[in-house]
């Protein structure tokens, strides 16, 4: 995409008058904005359709079409864009005009450039606040904050590393790993540690929606550019312009809109769907995907060059099983949260049943054992999370035993493996139960006392 800019946010400044425009120019330049002029409305409304604008600022009386004119033209690009109107023949007839129509605020000349400068500020930020409540909704007011990312293995500090090395650059990263990973998750903290941060966040899940129906989604369409097209829509990529866009499962988009996305990942432009004018936009785009997107090109499925494009940073995000010293960590974290959010007394994880979910395959990883644990906090009504609360050990059982053996060998010996992994765990589960007392677990286990040690010490327990 386009190189990040160092100003804040770029106005428009449209005044027929020389000086009057150069002073504006000169005083909202000093302030860190950039600054575009033009000296009659046609012009104006050429800069706002050809370049980025986040604000403008027109006189009411131009040369040609006016600043109602104006006005009309930006809300018809985009409605978020605010307009401040300016004016030395104020009436409340024309204010109140301006009002129905859209505009921001309406001055009055000579006005104090102070005040207008406060204006600029707070419409900037109503902008900011408008933008992010349409992305709440759509994310059905989710916490847009930054993410907390549970852990210490190794494979996830090297994730952590690679994330805070790429988040400065405005480099295109793509977060692979198998589903439930946290690959949004991992993609918030890049934003937020870059510097977009202070800008949207706009993720969206291109398995999620119907083909025909994504391309709106991402880019926008015109009034009446395809039926039930009755007005103009705002895509993700122009609300994520100066922030950051995720696309999640990117490897599910159709062959014609991957044409399209690698176009505006060339350039710094999109167009919306039935439009003919580009937008300027400057989005960092990070795609993820739990496919391998190298067998998907070989296979005609996704595009050579846009899996170039989009993996100049690639990021493997490991599984739950080659980070199980996690697990203890991620099952306090969601039983806590879980705990706080219900409004019930803390629980603690009972060793026996912390053993299962430590030795669970977790196919769906986090987003599983996240799962699990909430039901098991609705399930416990006690200070302490058994087996039975979290529906896994029956399961787990079966799994983890046949995981551990070694299907090597004769029968013999592989019922010998068995056998040891088997008593292994009962002992260790009895132990926790009974508080390491070896006397009331050997009779617990119908073993005798001197056969329980030697056991323990054949299995290193």
């Amino acid at each position: 995409m386009s190189k990040n800019s160092t100003f804040k946010s770029t106005v428009l400044i449209i005044e027929d008058k020389e000086s009057m425009a150069n002073m504006l120019g000169q005083t909202i330049g000093a302030e860190g904005y950039k600054t575009l002029i033009a000296r009659d409305g046609s012009d104006g409304i050429r800069l706002v359709n050809d370049e980025r604008v986040d604000l403008v600022i027109t006189d009411l009386k131009l040369p040609g079409k006016d600043g109602l004119d104006v006005l009309r033209a930006v809300k018809e690009k985009n409605p978020l864009i605010p307009v401040i109107l300016m004016t030395a023949f104020g009436s409340i007839e024309t204010a109140v005009a301006a009002m129905k129509e859209g505009a921001y605020e309406f001055l009055t000349k000579p006005f104090d450039t102070d005040h207008l400068l406060v204006l600029i500020k707070r419409a900037l930020e109503n902008q900011k606040i408008i933008t992010e409540n349409i992305l709440l909704k759509e994310e059905f007011g989710r916490e847009l904050g930054f993410p907390k990312i549970i852990g210490k293995s190794q494979a996830l500090e090297d994730v952590s590393r690679n994330i805070q090395k790429v988040a400065p650059a405005k480099t295109t990263v793509l977060l692979l790993g198998e589903s439930g990973t946290g690959k949004e998750l991992f993609a918030r903290a890049l934003h937020h540690l870059s510097q977009r941060k202070d800008s949207p966040f706009v993720a969206i899940n291109c398995a999620a929606i119907p083909r025909e129906l994504l391309e709106s989604e991402l880019f926008g369409h015109e009034k009446g550019a395809f039926t039930g097209a009755d007005y103009r829509r705002i895509g993700k990529f122009e609300l994520a312009d100066k922030g950051t866009i995720f696309l999640d499962e990117i490897g599910e988009m159709d062959l014609s809109l991957q044409a399209k996305l690698l176009r505006i990942l060339q350039g710094d432009a999109i167009e919306r769907v039935g439009g003919t004018r580009p937008i300027h936009i400057d989005v960092r785009v990070v795609a993820a995907s739990n496919r391998d997107l190298e067998k998907a090109v070989l296979e005609k499925r996704f595009r050579e060059d846009l899996y170039y494009r989009v993996s100049v940073f690639p990021i493997t995000i490991p599984p739950l099983k080659e980070r199980k010293e996690d697990i203890h960590l991620l099952v306090n974290h969601f039983i806590n949260y879980y705990c706080e959010e219900m409004k019930t007394e803390t629980k603690e994880i009972a060793p026996e049943t912390l053993e299962i979910l430590i030795n669970h395959t977790w196919k769906g990883n986090v987003r599983e054992l996240e799962n699990c644990i909430e039901r098991a906090v609705i399930l416990c009504n006690g200070k302490t999370i058994l087996p039975e609360h979290i529906g896994l050990a029956t399961l787990e059982t079966t799994e983890g035993l046949l995981h551990d053996i070694p299907m090597e060998g004769g029968l013999e010996e592989v019922s010998n493996a068995a056998q040891r992994i088997a008593e292994s765990r009962l002992i260790k589960k009895v132990l926790a139960q009974v508080g390491g007392n070896k006397t009331k677990a050997a009779e617990i286990l119908k073993v005798s006392y001197k056969t329980l040690l030697t056991k323990i010490k054949d299995y290193g327990i």
